[in-house]
């Protein structure tokens, strides 16, 4: 994705890392250590954009309590979720 969403913008965000988990679901994997070890490894003003088959609800309240905001996209079937330090 080459351009950032607005609230994104809004909230000072200057780069972000992308993982596509939908082979990870493909195979039945279990993608949660995967996507903490991403969030762990931002910088202050990066994003993770997560693209996934599904809206993953749970990580909404699970990265919240860890401070961070979302924005979500559903494209064709795919989603397509920031998470990112909220203000």
């Amino acid at each position: 994705m080459d351009t950032l969403p607005p609230p994104l913008v809004a909230a000072g965000v200057t780069g972000v890392s992308d993982l596509d988990l939908r082979p990870v679901f493909d195979h039945g994997g279990e993608p949660f250590p995967t996507i903490m070890d991403a969030i762990d490894a931002l910088g202050e003003a990066e994003a993770l954009h997560l693209i996934v088959p599904f809206e993953p609800r749970p990580l909404y309240r699970v990265l919240g309590m860890r401070g961070f905001a979302s924005h979500t996209e559903e494209r064709d079937g795919v989603f397509h979720v920031w998470f990112y330090k909220g203000h």
